[in-house]
């Protein structure tokens, strides 16, 4: 049987707040063999210390997870909760079917020595979904989530780690940074998952018909920002500072059935030669939209995604783990924890922990303003 508990706190030290965290867990469960662990920034430094105790405490030796500037969870029958600007821990303990899965240490580059510890085991299991992490300041992280996808043949959700320090710890069985960790399940554990974007389409695609790196000149064969300005409107293209964390660039993906896109922040305009510059490489005849952050447009998207997820799932659901952009929680639905809220309200009491993440992880890609969902049935 698949089961998973949670815990979650905040404190004004480490110390109080994982006491408190494992007094709501109570006795150790002897079936339990797998540990989530998400901590806000303010305690990356002690995040080793914590992961010590956690083992000490439970006997569950196999953990992951990392530090975000916020984090949520919502325990079995309780009230979900987010959790920023201050010390907080969120716990999640699994009871899996021996060997379902396995925790790997960072991927810093190549897949050799990844390869070589974990092959065995994948060759065995056939994993299905792999939960991960990743280090912001490693520059191979993109094409590593490709390799990982392709040579395990699992479908990836996860998130980059997010500080406001200079510390960007992971878990991977113990305290790692660097690269990209996390865990793989096999594939006869049953999951769903599901995407939800922040942003809305404000017209249709358009052509890339001129480009260098991430400039973007031309569009469907006139001048970027000429394009842009009559999209966004006068007031708008008059004052780029109300631009800013408001406006941005979605890339649309070639062959989704689900009018997916992947959203670039807009950093440059250039009014003089009508181009713009964008977060990411763009080539000639690539599709590009233009899109808006939108509060009410993104909670119809997410419930429109919980709701197709729940109709898979149906009343199966043991628990989940839910990596959202900082750029949403508070940042976009509001204070008093709305958006784990929406979750808790769609899928009921269900055991679940997330974190805000710097980059969201879906497939083998990495997002922006979205929200990714992974749930154990």
């Amino acid at each position: 049987m698949v089961g998973f508990r949670v815990a979650h706190g905040a404190g004004s030290s480490w110390q109080e707040i994982l006491s408190g965290a494992l007094a709501v867990l109570g006795p150790r469960r002897q079936d339990e063999n797998m540990g989530f662990l998400y901590a806000t920034d303010y305690l990356a430094p002690h995040l080793g210390e914590i992961l010590a105790g956690l083992r000490a405490e439970t006997g569950i030796a196999d953990w992951i997870g990392t530090t975000g500037i916020g984090i949520g969870a919502q325990s079995e029958g309780g009230s979900p909760r987010e959790y920023y600007d201050r010390p907080a821990l969120a716990l999640m303990l699994g009871a899996l079917p021996a060997d379902s899965f396995r925790v790997f240490e960072p991927v810093h580059g190549g897949l050799g020595p990844f390869r070589d510890q974990n092959g065995a085991w994948l060759a065995r299991t056939h994993p299905l979904l792999g939960m991960v992490h990743a280090d912001p300041r490693n520059p191979l992280s993109p094409s590593i989530l490709e390799e990982l996808s392709e040579a395990t043949g699992s479908f990836l959700v996860g998130g980059f780690t997010s500080s406001r320090g200079g510390s960007f710890p992971q878990v991977a069985s113990g305290v790692v940074e660097g690269g990209i960790s996390g865990g793989f399940f096999a594939g006869k554990l049953a999951v769903a998952t599901g995407l939800t974007q922040g942003c809305s389409p404000i017209g249709p695609a358009h052509e890339v018909t001129e480009a260098e790196d991430n400039i973007v000149k031309a569009l469907d064969g006139r001048p970027a920002f000429e394009v842009f300005g009559e999209e966004i409107g006068e007031v708008l293209s008059r004052n780029p500072e109300r631009i800013a964390g408001y406006i941005h660039v979605a890339l649309p993906i070639a062959g989704s059935d689900s009018n997916d896109y992947l959203v670039r922040n807009l950093i440059g305009i250039d009014r003089q030669k009508g181009w713009l510059a964008i977060g990411d490489q763009v080539e000639r005849g690539r599709r590009l939209l233009f899109v808006r952050r939108d509060r009410d447009a993104a909670e119809r998207d997410l419930r429109q995604m919980l709701e197709k997820l729940r109709g898979r799932a149906g009343t199966a659901i043991k628990g989940g783990v839910y990596f959202a952009c900082v750029a949403r929680g508070a940042n976009l639905f509001g204070a008093d924890s709305q958006e784990m809220a929406i979750l808790a309200d769609a899928l009921g009491p269900v055991p679940l922990v997330s974190f805000l993440a710097n980059g969201e992880i879906c497939h083998n890609r990495l997002y922006g303003y979205t929200g990714v969902l992974a749930l154990f049935l």
